[in-house]
C-alpha cells in the first residue's frame, strides 16, 4: 500500500514556446493538508489541470493509492477520486443547490429523476459541511461561502480521495474563511487528502501539515510546516530574498486631485465624503460589504448615483459613464479582472491599448511600432510571464492577467489611479512589483487610491486611510496619527469611534 493517496512523478508539460512543468512532483498523504505555493506563472494551474485530467502531461506518471493512472479527461480523474474546487467557482446560479451537487450524477427512480432522495442527500452533505440550507433554492441566492461549500459537497458526493482547493479564500469574508478552515479540518479527519493552494502565508501556517514550493515550472522543496518560516517560504518561492514586503516610498503631497462630497446611492452609500491628493496613496479599508467598491464604481460612472458632488483638480465634474471618467483623468483597476478588466479572448497587445487608443494612433491608424514598444516595456517592467505580446490573455495565470490590467491603465496616463484589491490572488513577489508601480505613480505626482482587505497592505503602503462601514466613512487616519494601527482601524471598521 502506497504512503500517498495521490502522487505525481516527473511530470513535464510543454506548450508552444513554454515549458509549463519540468519534471514536476507532488505527493499527498491520506488525511493530510498539503500547502502548494508558488509565484504566478510558477505552474500551479498547469499542475492542477494535469492532476484533474484537463491536460495530459508529455512525460511523467500519476499514481492514486499506488496504482498508476492515465487521465484522458476530467471525468476519469473524478472517477479515480480526485476533485477540484477552482478559484472561479463552477456554479450554475439559476439551478438549485441539489441540481448543482448532483449534476451529471443524477439519482433516478425508473425513468424520472428522484428529487426526494437527491434533496435529502444534498441536505445531509451540506449539513456535514456546517451549512443548513434549503437545497431546493437556486444556488445564486446564497453568498460565495455557501457556493464554495456546494462545490466541496460535489467532491464529498463522489467519495473523493483528494480535493484540490485553488485559492479558496480569495473571495471570502472573515467568517466564511473560518468556516472553510473548519471544513478542511473535518475533511482531513475523514482521511481525505487536500492540496491547499494559497498566496496567503498565514493560511498555510494555520492549516497545513506540509508545504510544497514550486518555481518556474519546477519542484523546489517540500517540508513539514514547522520547518518553514515566512522568509524561507518567500525565498524558496521567488528565488531571492524580499527585504521589505511593503517597499513604501513617499511622494510629495500635492494638490487635492479628487474631492467627493455627500456621494449617495440609495441603500448602498450614505453621504460619502473624502479627499485624495497627488503624490499620495489613499487606502480604503473596511470589512466585506462596507461599500468601498460601490464608492469607486459610482465615482467612475459605472453605477448611477442619487446625490453628491465630485471634483477633479478643483473642478466639479458630472460623470455618467466610464468613458467620461477616463476623459476626466480617472483610471479604475477593477476587482473583477476577468469580468470587467480584460477581454480574455484577445491578445496582450490588444488588451494593453483598450483604454488608450488615442495615445497609440497616428491619424486614423494605430501606430504598430509604438504599440509594440510600449507593450514590450510593460512586459519587462511588470514581469509579465508570456512567450510574446501576442499571447491570448485568457491563457495567462491570474497574476499575469492582473499585470496586464495594470499595464492597460498605465497606458491611459491618468491623474487618478484607483486600484480595487490590486494584489488579490497574486503571489508575494508579484505584489512587490505592484507596490513599486504605485510608488512610481506617486513619485510622479499621481494620485493613487487603493482598496484592500489586507490590513498589512493598507498599513504598509498608505499615506492616509479612510475606513468604511455600511456605505459610510467611519474614520480618516493619517500615517503619522496614533490611530494608524491595525487595532484602531479594525475598531472603526466594526463601527467603533476613534477619539483623539
Amino acid at each position: 500500500m502506497s504512503e500517498y493517496v495521490v502522487e505525481l512523478k516527473n511530470a513535464t508539460k510543454r506548450f508552444p514556446g513554454v515549458v509549463a512543468l519540468n519534471h514536476m512532483q507532488i505527493a499527498v498523504k491520506p488525511g493530510e493538508i498539503l500547502g502548494l505555493i508558488g509565484e504566478n506563472g510558477a505552474g500551479k494551474s498547469t499542475l492542477i489541470k494535469v492532476l484533474t485530467g484537463v491536460y495530459q502531461a508529455d512525460e511523467g506518471e500519476i499514481y492514486v493509492n499506488g496504482e498508476k493512472k492515465v487521465f484522458h479527461n476530467p471525468n476519469e480523474s473524478a472517477a479515480a477520486g480526485i476533485a477540484c474546487v477552482y478559484q472561479e467557482l463552477n456554479i450554475e446560479k439559476l439551478l438549485s443547490v441539489t441540481d448543482n451537487i448532483f449534476i451529471n450524477k443524477w439519482i433516478k427512480k425508473g425513468m424520472l429523476l428522484d428529487y426526494d432522495t437527491m434533496h435529502k442527500r444534498a441536505k445531509e452533505v451540506m449539513l456535514s459541511l456546517g451549512q443548513d440550507v434549503d437545497p431546493t433554492k437556486p444556488a445564486g441566492t446564497f453568498g460565495m461561502g455557501i457556493q464554495q461549500m456546494i462545490e466541496i459537497a460535489k467532491a464529498v458526493l463522489i467519495d473523493a480521495k483528494m480535493i484540490i482547493m485553488d485559492e479558496p479564500t480569495s473571495s471570502l469574508g472573515e467568517k466564511e474563511v473560518e468556516q472553510l478552515m473548519k471544513t478542511c479540518r473535518e475533511l482531513k479527519s475523514r482521511g481525505i487528502g487536500i492540496i491547499f493552494v494559497s498566496h496567503k502565508l498565514e493560511e498555510l501556517f494555520e492549516l497545513c501539515d506540509r508545504v510544497t514550493v514550486i518555481r518556474d515550472g519546477e519542484y523546489i522543496d517540500t517540508r513539514p510546516i514547522d520547518q518553514w518560516t515566512n522568509d524561507s517560504l518567500i525565498t524558496a518561492m521567488v528565488g531571492r530574498t524580499l527585504e521589505n514586503q511593503f517597499p513604501k516610498e513617499f511622494g510629495v503631497k500635492g494638490d487635492c486631485f479628487l474631492k467627493v462630497e455627500g456621494l449617495t446611492v440609495g441603500g448602498v452609500l450614505d453621504h460619502v465624503s473624502f479627499e485624495a491628493y497627488g503624490g499620495q496613496i489613499l487606502g480604503m479599508s473596511g470589512l466585506v460589504g462596507a461599500g468601498r467598491t460601490e464608492t469607486v464604481r459610482a465615482i467612475f460612472g459605472a453605477d448611477p448615483v442619487d446625490g453628491g458632488k465630485i471634483y477633479v483638480k478643483g473642478k466639479e465634474v458630472h460623470i455618467r459613464s466610464p468613458k467620461q471618467a477616463i476623459q476626466a483623468g480617472i483610471a479604475l483597476l477593477t476587482e473583477d479582472r476577468k469580468g470587467s478588466g480584460l477581454v480574455l479572448a484577445e491578445t496582450i497587445r490588444t488588451n494593453l491599448i483598450l483604454s488608450s487608443f488615442k495615445h497609440h494612433s497616428s491619424g486614423w491608424f494605430l501606430d504598430e511600432n509604438k504599440i509594440e514598444k510600449t507593450g514590450q516595456g510593460h512586459i519587462e517592467t511588470l514581469r509579465i510571464k508570456t512567450p510574446s505580446i501576442y499571447e491570448i490573455v485568457g491563457q495567462l495565470s491570474g497574476g499575469n492577467q492582473q499585470k496586464v490590467v495594470i499595464g492597460k491603465w498605465l497606458n491611459a496616463d491618468a491623474d487618478i489611479y484607483i486600484f480595487d484589491e490590486p494584489t488579490r490572488g497574486i503571489d508575494v513577489g508579484a505584489k512587490v512589483e505592484v507596490y513599486n508601480v504605485m510608488n512610481e505613480l506617486v513619485k510622479n505626482g499621481k494620485c493613487v487610491i487603493m482598496i484592500s482587505s489586507e490590513m498589512p497592505e493598507i498599513l504598509g503602503m498608505s499615506d492616509r486611510v479612510i475606513v468604511m462601514r455600511g456605505g459610510r466613512v467611519m474614520a480618516e487616519v493619517d500615517r503619522d496619527s496614533k490611530h494608524f494601527n491595525q487595532e484602531d482601524l479594525m475598531k472603526a471598521a466594526w463601527g467603533g469611534s476613534l477619539d483623539e
